[in-house]
């Protein structure tokens, strides 16, 4: 079963929700105007219920299948949010915006759900109830969890649910996935390491943070080539060393900041372990002291494997071919707070091909709009297919 026919009269209006989304992008829980707009377009489709607020600035969408919705329901999920990034793709429908921008193809997510919505309205080729979730802050503001502490799950009774990210790279038309963990657990860490600052001519008078923090950059590095499973996969990066303020100053203090991710909780609480007890036994060797803060990020993104299952083969109905779905897909070390809504209900996370693009959070990038079939012809068969009319 190809990409619905439908959908090629509702292209071009779903790429001008995009467009238009694309060129007015707002941050993290700030989507007010998206936000409004997604409830005015759902209301004009003839959309069940439409609540807004829930997690601040989500909307969530209830379409009733022909049976009244009685039986199943299915949630579908698309993020809104951008990112604090200057465009420049150069594209007549670019941010207006300076600072703002949708690196990360949100504005696709939204508009393919809306379209969705729009022929799930029409038609209702379905039994059950589907549930849209438009979702605020996930770059970095766990909108899914806001959702979920507002009810998101209970309140709609929502039984299983799925999500869809684009992937530059991967040609428009193909998906990939896995069961398992798709992407990573994202924590992230600040030492602050404390010694004694003095003259830069008489170091012996001080205990140098400097050395002590550049020991800390390559000894953490052995957390995992030394302790992590060799089969297993970690990172830690440190991305921020701040200390001093002139050439002849030993500092008092400096500080590290980075990034821990992981693709299994084992993992994970191991290398929060061994970071605090190096980062101790590394400072008490020099003298020096720090602090140490371990904030636990998004969780790792763990698709169940039935509803895997499930989403390849109407992905591959989608294709028309099995050779353009990869169920095997090798996970990535990026995070989604769409981990948060797989630890509450089974469901699965999958990538669409957006083509030969720049990458995600890159100033040039721009959601490829010749996927917008492929996307909501997904989300409609996955409802169709999963909750089938009785007759």
């Amino acid at each position: 079963m190809p990409i619905v026919n439908r959908l090629a009269e509702l292209h071009d209006e779903i790429t001008a929700w995009r467009r238009d989304f694309h060129e007015n992008p707002e941050i993290l829980y700030e989507t007010h105007r998206t936000a409004a707009r997604v409830a005015e377009l759902l209301e004009s489709f003839g959309v069940d219920d439409i609540t807004t607020g829930i997690g601040q600035t989500g909307v969530v969408g209830v379409i009733k299948g022909k049976n009244g919705g009685a039986g199943k329901t299915i949630g579908l999920r698309a993020d809104m949010d951008a990112l604090p990034l200057t465009e420049t793709s150069g594209k007549p429908w670019a941010s207006k915006h300076p600072g703002k921008m949708h690196a990360c193809g949100h504005d696709g997510h939204t508009a393919m759900l809306l379209g969705t919505a729009k022929y799930l309205a029409e038609t209702r080729n379905f039994d059950g109830t589907v549930v849209l979730i438009f979702q605020p802050a996930e770059e970095g503001g766990a909108g899914a969890k806001a959702m979920i502490n507002d009810g998101l799950m209970t309140r709609w009774n929502i039984d299983e649910v799925y999500g869809l990210h684009n992937m530059p790279g991967l040609p428009v038309g193909e998906f990939a996935i896995r069961p398992g963990p798709l992407m990573a657990a994202t924590d992230e860490f600040q030492i602050t390491i404390k010694g004694l600052g003095g003259h830069a001519a008489r170091p012996y008078e001080t205990i140098d943070p400097i050395v002590v923090g550049a020991q800390l950059v390559t000894a953490l590095q052995s957390i995992v080539s030394r302790n992590t499973n060799a089969l297993e996969a970690a990172v830690i990066s440190v991305t921020v060393f701040e200390a001093g303020s002139a050439f002849n100053i030993v500092p008092e203090t400096a500080k590290l900041r980075g990034t821990v991710r992981t693709l299994s909780n084992d993992v994970r609480e191991m290398i929060e372990t061994r970071m605090k007890a190096m980062v101790e036994s590394v400072c008490a060797a020099h003298g020096a002291t720090a602090d140490i803060l371990y904030d636990k990020g998004y969780p790792v993104t763990n698709n169940h494997a039935d509803q895997t299952d499930f989403a390849v083969q109407v992905a591959r109905a989608v294709t028309g071919s099995a050779d353009k779905v990869n169920s095997e897909v090798n996970p990535t070390m990026g995070g989604e707070d769409f981990s948060f809504m797989l630890e509450e209900r089974p469901g699965a996370f999958i990538f669409a091909g957006n083509g030969d693009t720049a990458k995600v959070h890159n100033p040039a990038y721009d959601f490829n709009d010749e996927l917008i079939p492929y996307g909501c012809s997904y989300f409609i068969k996955l409802v169709e297919t999963a909750m089938p009319t009785s007759g």
